[in-house]
């Protein structure tokens, strides 16, 4: 039985816009352009009209922006969604309300291409609304009682082992401290555990995050700010609004050219650190307050 085709929604308030995506669209198999909307309202009624598997959002249009079209219909019920937009500084509030991804105009080819696979891929996930509800679950169970953790971390891990990429699963600590101790993370329907304390540091990648532990790389779907408020600050430190690091990885405090700061790992990394975050970090590691 043939595969159901991708069904895709293109919102631009530009003809050049939406030609653009057409374009790039029609080369890719196995999609259907379901139809155009040039406006923030006619965008509302073609979402819950058409139903679309994936939406191309412009962010700046008339009547209503992309970002207000996702929380007036609520990012629950929206289909997956990629904003494009003009202005980079949107992509934070993008991810804010769940898009998959962000081009930035003028984007080339490979951008498009580079976005659409990563739309398509979570697309095929099926579940991936559903394991968000649970990952909401198991994060909050902490102080739900005992029993609510287990079951909740059971459905989530069955459902990412369904899956064919990476999906977040978060298992609460068996400890009273409310910080996570492990993560677990499914790629190619295989659930891994790695712990919290063999992770080196943490990257955010767009609407992921990366977790490095020595040569390996996991990526999992979830926000620096969260990941931060669950793991415990006596061993995990935010130096940079895209990189939290485990302070004992932490082998070098380094004062770079024009004033700037960066930590060199233990296994030879070398990180940015944001300015704001160097006195917390120097007062961390036992060094007199810079003058």
């Amino acid at each position: 039985m043939p595969e159901r085709p991708l069904r895709v929604l293109i919102v631009d308030d530009e003809a050049l816009g939406r030609q653009r995506l057409e374009d790039l669209l029609r080369h890719e198999d196995g999609v259907v352009i379901c139809g155009f909307a040039d406006n923030g309202d006619a965008a509302m009624e073609a979402i819950r009209g058409l139903a679309p598997d994936l939406v191309f959002l412009d962010v700046q249009m008339p009547r209503r922006t992309g970002i207000e079209v996702v929380r007036d219909i609520g990012p629950e019920q929206m289909p997956p969604t990629i904003f494009v937009t003009a202005y980079d500084h949107h992509a934070l509030e993008a991810f804010d309300v769940a898009a998959v991804d962000y081009l930035v105009k003028p984007f080339d080819d490979e951008r498009f291409e580079q976005s659409f696979r990563r739309a398509r891929r979570m697309i095929e996930l099926k579940e991936l609304g559903r394991l968000s509800e649970q990952l909401r679950a198991v994060l909050n169970a902490g102080s739900g009682g005992a029993a609510a953790a287990p079951a909740a971390t059971a459905a989530a891990a069955a459902a990412a082992a369904a899956t064919e990429a990476a999906v977040p699963v978060v298992v609460p600590p068996p400890s009273s401290s409310g910080y996570l101790e492990r993560i677990a993370v499914e790629m190619r329907g295989q659930v891994r555990v790695v712990p919290v304390d063999t992770i080196e540091y943490i990257s955010a990648s767009g609407p992921y995050a990366e977790i490095h532990v020595g040569e390996r790389t996991y990526i999992i779907r979830e926000r620096m700010q969260t990941l931060e408020e669950r793991l415990n600050p006596a061993r995990f430190f935010r130096i940079h609004r895209s990189v939290i690091v485990r302070l004992d990885q932490i082998e070098t405090l380094l004062r770079e050219a024009g004033g700037d700061y960066a930590v060199q790992l233990k296994g030879g990394v070398r990180l940015s650190v944001s300015r704001n975050r160097v006195e917390p970090l120097e007062q961390w590691m036992g060094l007199a307050k810079s003058k």
